[in-house]
């Protein structure tokens, strides 16, 4: 018997997607969680808790409500897991979609990756080789950039589902005071920021200030060490840092790549490469759930930070 499609439908109630007008202005107070789509829960489970420090702090049936604002049905279960203070979520949905892309490539754009901000990054680059599952992006091991690419060691690879996630260690005068007092003995610190390919960093600028989130930074990368870094010939890479109000959230960048890689298409919830942002707003965006797209086609769900809407802590 062939597995019915999940449909991504947005209900009339909902925000509309990417460039339609906005009829009011949000403030985004942080990013709760990122959740991913994984095909066997239990193997990514593992590999998040056993490769890289995560710890569950939750796992049961996915929030209907969530589900059904993303045109999902309510056929999932999940476990939240957390590293610092940094949440993420993985569902498995019970009829599996596509898998991620073989050919995927940092330029596509439907790229999205986690930065987990390490302490050392030698002894949490052998963590991870310690362990099986996983596929580098990144050619020659950890990639030193340079100081207008902001002096960070960073190593990208790939989940067991294909998931892009970044290691990324940064020097004492670089990013958020917190990365720097935080005393550890295991080298993973929690999640700095999601980082998403985009076409047009104008266009994607207006999308996500209308949500309330600020400009912090901006960046070129280029070279070669942004090139093995990548895994691309004469990457080129536009960075946009975004953050909400909280400063102990996780942030948004926008990566533009020259050129721009392939477009995603059509997505489905249940499809492997679909990840989606919980992000608490205020004022209430008058549902119990929200669901929208960026222009690119990245998800978001909207809350209540004031009641924690949709089962969320707030």
């Amino acid at each position: 018997m062939k597995a019915p499609r999940i449909s991504f439908l947005l209900p009339a109630a909902l925000l509309l997607a990417a460039g339609m007008p906005w009829r009011r202005r949000f403030q985004a107070e942080c990013i709760l969680r990122i959740t991913r789509v994984v095909s066997d829960l239990d193997r990514a489970e593992a590999f998040y808790r056993d490769g890289l420090g995560f710890r569950v702090i939750a796992r049961g049936r996915s929030d209907q409500r969530t589900l059904a604002a993303l045109g999902a049905g309510d056929c999932a279960v999940e476990v939240v897991m957390r590293l610092g203070a940094q949440d993420i979520a993985l569902v498995q949905f019970a009829w599996q979609g596509r898998t991620y892309p073989r050919d995927s490539r940092s330029d596509d754009l439907w790229f999205q990756h986690l930065a987990i901000v390490v302490n050392d990054m030698d002894l949490a680059y052998a963590h991870l080789s310690s362990h099986a599952g996983w596929c580098p992006i990144t050619e020659g091991g950890p990639q030193l950039l340079p100081p207008c690419s902001g002096g960070v060691r960073a190593f990208k690879f790939r989940d067991p589902d294909g998931h892009p996630l970044e290691l990324i260690w940064f020097p004492p005068e670089q990013s958020r005071s917190e990365w720097h007092k935080r005393a550890s003995d295991a080298p993973f610190l929690g999640i700095d920021h999601t980082a998403l390919s985009v076409a047009s960093t104008s266009r994607s600028l207006a999308f996500y200030r209308a949500l309330g989130l600020r400009v912090t930074e901006r960046s070129l990368n280029r070279g070669p060490a942004q090139e093995r870094l990548d895994g691309l010939p004469s990457a080129r890479v536009r960075v946009t840092g975004l953050r909400p109000v909280s400063a102990a959230s996780p942030g948004l960048e926008l990566l533009r790549y020259r050129p721009s890689g392939r477009a995603a298409g059509m997505v489905f919830p249940n499809d492997l490469m679909t990840d989606w942002i919980t992000l608490a707003v205020r004022p209430s965006s008058g549902h119990s759930g929200c669901a929208i797209q960026d222009p690119d086609g990245h998800r978001l769900v909207l809350v209540d930070q004031g009641v924690g809407a949709m089962g969320l802590a707030a």
